[in-house]
């Protein structure tokens, strides 16, 4: 099972690392789609090393269209059986995922 994991980007330099590892560091299978929104900062260099160092993260880039865009962009290119959301200014606790299938039924 898949679970595609939209993280807009905008502007979030300082957190982004932080964010990503969070996602990385769960025990699901996981692909991690990254939408640098027009950027103004670093966040559009750090989403492009991010990928380059993990298979499993995609980037696209874009102009900036605000946040419901930058999701919407997301799931077009999502390719999981469940989708999730996180702000690139948040980060998750390990087992984040897990938890949440197993509320589910997964």
């Amino acid at each position: 099972m898949l679970i595609s994991v939209i993280i807009p980007v905008y502007n979030t330099a300082s957190f982004l690392k932080e964010c990503v590892g969070s996602v990385l560091n769960q025990d699901e299978n996981l692909e991690i789609i990254l939408i640098n929104d027009g950027s103004k900062d670093d966040s559009g260099a750090i989403c492009d090393k991010l990928a380059k160092e993990n298979a499993n993260i995609k980037v696209l880039h874009k102009q900036n269209g605000g946040v419901s865009s930058a999701r919407n962009a997301g799931l077009e290119l999502a390719k999981g059986d469940y989708i999730a959301f996180i702000d690139s200014d948040d980060s998750i606790k390990k087992g984040y995922f897990t938890d949440l299938l197993a509320k589910i039924g997964s």
